[in-house]
């Protein structure tokens, strides 16, 4: 990787943001004469965001950070497609009410990381429902289409990969790439945006963009990628075992939140800190040398700076003061995740497994009973040996709750309602 001379790309580098760039020393001189305009394209494929998309909203930040301004690219046209990169078969087609509706959700994801307003630094929030939803079909076909070669489409490797296991690609997908491509046209000729960044698997797609912007306006764009992030050991990020790691606090709670970056593997902590976090990098640097069980330290470091980005100091500092309590001291906080249940239900009784499944700590009574017979299941911190146990009125706490309990990690507070 070059020594860059300017602080964005200097940063990028340093906390291991950059996989690839369609030319260093181009872009680094960009950044290092003017404030460049930068964006990001988010599909609206559900009401948040996850931890998979925290590695792009962070090069957001950053880029505002050191003095740029970044575009938060909404998806309102795009998501009526839904993109086909990498990807085994189609999405699912969404309405134009289910796109809004998620739109709704993911703009308030980026509050917490980015400053809005109208600012020469200041960030942008544009949708691409704004000039796709209009565009005259016949006419982008000659202004647009006619630059793009079908044979050169077909080599990308998102496209390959899906022929090449003889999946079918709808011609509405193969669209797509155009599409992203002409988003970047419109950015640069409406905002004066001149670098795209991703994910390594939109290259292919924002390459598009830069040739596209070329033939069309004469213009010099630019792009940046960023590697594809799995743990070390293989998962994919912003996925745990319940399901995926969303940034709406109403989707998943800031304890849960927490949670999954305190379980981070050994391996993973100092590429999480320079990524996921704004510590100094001497201090990232400290946390990721730790060794045997001090490592926990870093882990909780990790888990509140980044719960505290998202969902405020307070918030992050009690996630871990309930997990200490949960942990260490062994009492029911009041801040762990709660699940309802029918009062009716309890008072009839409902079996253990149930209850399990109920709460979202089972996918099904056989998995739940495997959890009983492997030891992992508590009930208001008593070990479970008997999968046929019933749970009743009997077992409400103080609290007026039922503590469940998978394993040392996993706690959920039962309220009858």
């Amino acid at each position: 990787m070059p020594a860059f001379k300017s602080d964005f790309l200097r940063t990028m580098s340093e906390r291991g943001f950059i996989h690839q760039t369609s030319d260093d020393a181009g872009l680094d001189a960009l950044f290092a004469r003017e404030t460049v305009t930068a964006y990001i394209g988010f599909d609206a494929t559900a009401r948040s965001l996850h931890a998979g998309s925290l590695i792009q909203i962070m090069m957001l930040h950053w880029l505002q950070q050191t003095g740029h301004r970044p575009i938060a690219l909404m998806g309102g046209g795009t998501s009526m497609i839904g993109d086909p990169s990498f990807k085994d078969e189609a999405r699912k087609m969404l309405t134009p009410q289910d796109i809004e509706e998620n739109l709704a959700g993911i703009r308030r994801n980026f509050m917490p990381y980015l400053k809005f307003g109208s600012g020469p630094n200041d960030a942008v929030m544009v949708n691409n429902a704004d000039w796709l939803m209009g565009i005259n079909y016949v006419n982008f076909l000659r202004d647009v289409g006619r630059h793009f070669s079908v044979n050169r489409m077909l080599a990308f490797d998102s496209v390959k990969l899906r022929l090449d296991r003889e999946q079918s690609l709808s011609f509405l997908e193969f669209n797509y790439m155009i599409l992203q491509a002409y988003d970047f046209v419109e950015l640069y000729k409406r905002l004066g945006c001149r670098l795209q960044m991703g994910g390594s698997d939109q290259w292919g797609n924002i390459v598009n963009g830069i040739d596209l912007g070329h033939r069309m306006e004469n213009a010099q764009l630019y792009a940046l990628t960023t590697p594809l992030l799995t743990t070390s050991s293989g998962a994919k990020m912003g996925k745990s075992a319940s399901g995926a790691v969303w940034l709406d606090a109403e989707m998943l709670s800031p304890y849960e939140f927490w949670q999954y970056w305190r379980n981070t593997e050994d391996a993973d902590v100092g590429r999480f800190l320079k990524l996921y976090t704004t510590l100094p990098l001497d201090e990232v640097a400290r946390l990721g040398a730790l060794a045997g069980s001090e490592i926990n330290d870093a882990k909780k470091v990790l888990a509140t700076e980044i719960t505290a980005m998202l969902h405020g100091r307070e918030t992050a500092e009690k996630a871990s003061e309930t997990a200490r309590k949960t942990f260490e001291e062994g009492v029911t906080a009041e801040t762990l995740p709660t699940v309802e249940i029918s009062r009716s239900d309890l008072e009839a009784g409902i079996g253990i497994l149930s209850l399990f499944v109920a709460a979202g700590l089972a996918g099904s009574n056989g998995e739940a009973r495997r959890h009983v017979q492997g030891g992992a299941v508590r009930l208001n911190d008593q070990p479970v040996s008997d999968d046929r146990r019933v749970v009743t009125f009997a077992d409400l706490g103080p609290e007026n709750v039922v503590k469940l309990s998978l394993g040392r990690k996993k706690h959920i507070l039962v309220r009858p309602v």
